[in-house]
């Protein structure tokens, strides 16, 4: 069983191991505020990178990122952390993902 001090552990494992096992890369950055919103950013999202480079994609971009908001939002439901979990794009392959802790 996985043990984590502090939520940050928790935020560091999704964008290492977790990244790494689903998307055989880790994420590019984690930022937060210290306040429970963390923000995952990937450089080269690997479910975009065969999309298209043009607007007409970008609009499209995100369907392909409900699938992993829903796998961030269950993994840190398995461990105990309740979340809301969003993504946006600006340019294709990067995507950010939010991360909101919800406490109660």
């Amino acid at each position: 069983m996985l043990a984590f001090r502090e939520e940050l552990d928790v935020l560091k494992f999704l964008c290492k191991d977790l990244w790494g096992a689903v998307f055989q890369k880790q994420m590019d950055s984690l930022r937060t505020n210290h306040q429970g919103t963390y923000i995952l950013q990937d450089s080269s999202f690997p479910l975009l990178v065969h999309v298209g480079s043009g607007l007409q994609y970008l609009e499209e971009a995100p369907k392909f990122l409900a699938f992993t908001c829903g796998l961030l939002r269950g993994t840190l439901s398995t461990l105990g952390i309740k979340s809301l979990v969003s993504a946006s794009v600006a340019a294709l392959p990067a995507c950010k993902f939010q991360v909101v802790i919800e406490r109660s």
